[in-house]
């Protein structure tokens, strides 16, 4: 079974972090476990030279990073190289029908050949040299007709069809039916991605997606964030065996989801004004905010009430499997009573990997008490609650992410052993900015474990001057990792 995550963005887009090149792409791949990796943005001139000069052919139609850009710190064990496919996204802003449409789509490439070929079409049309993901005056319909021209071979894909202001289902700027956006060329999309806000249960509402398949990609913009939703793939590992899979059904076995109350626009509601309510409380207010007058922003869950044309809990027979994670970092953070950005959570999550592989096989399938022995008792119990399906949630809402509690207030306070003695307090008093706020390392960085000795240069804890004046052995037993750490001391 193979795991793929279709949909990026390189570097060259607007507010993606600049450690995103082929090598970090790699290197979090294999930390996440997933097998396809998309390339994101092949439009961009820079980019796609990156990936001409770093990919070196596989599979037919798929590239594997040549070795000498490979970073192998911190890979966990046995993690095979991903294989990479030529993907991109295209933001469409035009007028149809008499109001102005905002669409993002996806497309799938067999070739960096297909890609220059594409490419320079669509700079004929508009700036492909800006941004990552162009946005061009290009109408849906004329965008796959140009597409399929350029390479017949190609996948063209709705991109996250439920996101109110970009989709194609957007309350403010999309359409009500696929035939209304792609016209005659309708029969062409056979597969559409359902996006962060929304799951596969939401979707089988609509009779009007029935034969389509339902994709699902992390739409990531850093490496890190790459597999918070993903495909599960029994198929040949070649692009004609992915193109069965997204456009035939063949060998797509289910996906990987966000829980949608998660994703940013699961409920309706205003930011500025902290108003989160649910699509009823959203029709009793008119769609205005109750606290300023201004318009709501209409939640993915409204919108899929709005053209739903089958009951909450409907499930077609041929339904496929799917199931609903939560990133480990976050499951870890809420165990450890920390933020996911941390140095804490972040030097446990390099441990776990070192120790127990790769992100998904630890939270699909390793044992709980592996998962105890490796990272306390507290993440396992997170992971065995995540697998229950045992989440609760403050939906998102107007851009704002969801959050979720998985431990009652109180749990927490009961002893859980050393998972680190005074990292946070000690990384606190060297620089009293870093608390909680400290990013993850760098993708470079070598992985930390319990074992690790406190001077390593990934511990920034190591500097402070509270661990001053203790030998080695001192400093490793202060700074382990370890729920349990015995220490034998003394004459």
């Amino acid at each position: 079974m193979y795991i793929s995550d279709l949909h990026i963005h390189s570097r060259f887009s607007r507010a993606t972090s600049r450690e995103l090149t082929p090598g970090s792409l790699d290197l979090w791949a294999r930390k996440k476990g997933i097998h396809i990796l998309g390339t994101g943005d092949f439009t961009h001139p820079a980019w796609r030279a990156e990936l001409k000069e770093q990919l070196a052919p596989a599979e037919p139609g798929l590239y594997l990073l040549k070795k000498e850009f490979r970073i192998e710190a911190g890979v966990p064990a046995a993690s095979p190289s991903p294989r990479f496919v030529i993907t991109g996204e295209i933001s469409s802003i035009y007028k149809k029908n008499g109001r102005v449409r905002k669409v993002h789509s996806l497309i799938i490439l067999p070739s960096l050949e297909a890609a220059d070929i594409l490419s320079g079409r669509l700079a004929a049309i508009g700036n492909i040299h800006s941004d990552g993901r162009p946005i061009l005056g290009l109408d849906c319909h004329d965008l796959l007709a140009m597409t399929l021209d350029a390479c017949p071979e190609a996948i063209f894909v709705p991109a996250h069809i439920w996101t109110p202001h970009f989709s194609v289902f957007g309350a403010f700027s999309g359409f009500d039916s696929l035939e209304e956006c792609f016209e005659e060329l309708t029969p062409q999309i056979h597969a559409v991605e359902t996006g962060l806000s929304s799951d596969p249960p939401m979707n089988w509402r609509l009779s009007a997606l029935d034969g389509l398949q339902l994709i699902s990609n992390s739409d990531a913009h850093s490496p890190a964030k790459l597999g918070r939703e993903a495909n599960l793939l029994s198929i040949p590992m070649s692009y004609s065996g992915l193109y069965g899979a997204i456009q035939r059904g063949e060998g797509l076995a289910g996906t990987i989801e966000f829980f949608p109350e998660e994703g940013k626009y699961h409920f309706d509601g205003h930011r500025k004004c902290h108003l989160c309510i649910t699509p009823g409380e959203a029709r009793s207010y008119g769609g205005i905010c109750p606290v300023c007058g201004k318009r709501l922003t209409t939640g993915v869950l409204h919108r899929v009430e709005d053209l739903a044309d089958r009951p909450s809990g409907f499930q077609p027979a041929d339904a496929r499997a799917y199931e609903s994670l939560v990133p480990l970092p976050e499951l870890m953070a809420a165990a450890l009573g920390t933020s996911a950005a941390s140095q804490k959570t972040a030097r446990l999550y390099e441990h776990a990997l070192g120790e127990l592989g790769s992100e998904f096989h630890i939270l699909r399938k390793t044992p709980l008490d592996d998962i105890r022995r490796v990272c306390g008792r507290r993440t396992a119990q997170a992971v065995e609650r995540l697998r229950a399906g045992q989440v609760d949630w403050h939906p998102g809402y107007d851009g704002e992410y969801g959050h979720f509690q998985i431990f009652a207030p109180g749990e927490l306070g009961e002893v859980e052993g050393q998972l680190s003695l005074t990292l946070e307090p000690v990384a606190a008093a060297a620089d009293p900015a870093s608390h909680e706020a400290a990013s993850a390392p760098s993708p470079d960085a070598p992985a930390s474990s319990p074992d690790t000795p406190a001077s390593s240069s990934d511990v920034p804890a190591a500097k402070s001057p509270l661990l001053s004046g203790l030998n080695e052995d001192q400093r490793q037993a202060l700074l382990a990792l370890a729920p349990v750490t015995a220490v034998i001391a003394g004459p």
